[in-house]
């Protein structure tokens, strides 16, 4: 199928744009008419040069491009660049998961009514699919979540995998649109903060949709979680005073090049594990959650939550989801 024969039908799909704002769980839909003006650049195979994505892609955009261009675009100059360098990874996302966004209406709606059910004070943000450079799989902002199609679909383009994939980046951006600036306390942390930003929302991901994010990793690191959580905690002090030291980068944005013999991103999974065992100690399970999201004091969530400190912390964790089945989610990065 060309994509000349698909964009139509799917432009009829979506010919009621989400706006922002807070939006109804029961219709909430999946935003891609600017990841469908992409792809009209790129019909018949082309390769459009900056020119062309200026014109049809970065002047007149909605949201979702404009909240994913500065820290990610950047300019219609980069994106011609990146597209001109990796023109099939463009072409497998328009041709192959693209069509696949309006089946998965009721999964993001399926996601949005949990977190209604178990956040309803916060307000559900508008979805939005466009194309970026590569880098960025999802971005959140206060307005709305952003996601990267051609990064997403290259995680997997058969459907199962697609579906999986969006699933997990549909409930853990829809927590970072919720997570404001870093408080002093937390600044005063970064790789605890980090690991609870990013942790919290996997955490809450896995409530909402059933799966522990990254079935890899999360087997690997519960087999070592007691000496994992030792190298943790020696390079949380490093960082405390020293917030440059290269110990930051074993545990974030080292997707494709983490520690020889380690996964991508093992901070998640510790942000993950601490939340986890905080929430299994509260006893109102929604406040402590949503304690969770604000984070004004990281540390004083991890001494609350007893992860790491002996016996009682292994009994509150060890098995705490097992109820929650283990899928293969993206290791990608999210920054707000």
């Amino acid at each position: 199928m060309t994509i000349r024969c698909f964009l139509l039908p799917l432009l009829m799909c979506w010919s009621s744009a989400v706006v922002a704002g807070a939006v109804d769980p029961l219709t909430v839909d999946i935003d891609a008419i600017d990841a469908l003006r992409f792809a009209q650049l790129m019909k018949d195979g082309t390769v459009p040069r900056a020119a062309d994505l200026q014109r049809g892609y970065l002047d007149g955009a909605g949201l979702g491009v404009k909240i994913f261009t500065p820290m990610r675009i950047v300019d219609a100059n980069r994106l011609a660049r990146v597209v001109a360098k990796q023109p099939d990874l463009y072409r497998q996302a328009i041709r192959d998961c693209l069509p696949q966004l309006p089946a998965l209406r009721s999964d993001l709606r399926a996601i949005y009514l949990a977190f209604a059910g178990l956040l309803p004070q916060r307000p559900l943000p508008p979805i939005m699919v466009v194309f970026g450079a590569g880098n960025s799989g999802g971005t959140a902002s206060a307005e709305a979540q952003v996601i990267g199609l051609e990064v997403t679909c290259a995680l997997g383009a058969r459907p199962e995998q697609f579906r999986t994939t969006m699933r997990g980046f549909f409930a853990h951006e829809t927590v970072h649109t919720w997570q404001r600036d870093a408080t002093p306390q937390a600044q005063a942390d970064p790789l605890l903060t980090q690991s609870l930003l990013e942790g919290v929302a996997d955490y809450l991901a896995s409530v909402v949709t059933g799966e522990v994010p990254g079935a890899d990793r999360d087997q690997w690191a519960r087999g070592r979680e007691a000496w994992l959580w030792r190298e943790f905690q020696r390079d949380r002090q490093a960082l405390l005073t020293d917030p440059d030291s290269p110990r930051f980068k074993r545990w974030f944005t080292n997707y494709g090049a983490a520690p020889e013999g380690w996964p991508s991103e093992a901070g998640y999974w510790i942000g993950m594990r601490i939340a986890e065992a905080y929430v299994a100690r509260s006893p109102d399970k929604r406040v402590a959650m949503d304690a969770l999201i604000e984070l004004r004091d990281p540390a004083a969530i991890l001494e609350a939550s007893a992860y790491g400190s002996g016996s009682d912390a292994a009994k509150v964790t060890a098995g705490v989801r097992s109820d929650i089945r283990t899928r293969p989610l993206p290791d990608i990065v999210s920054r707000r």
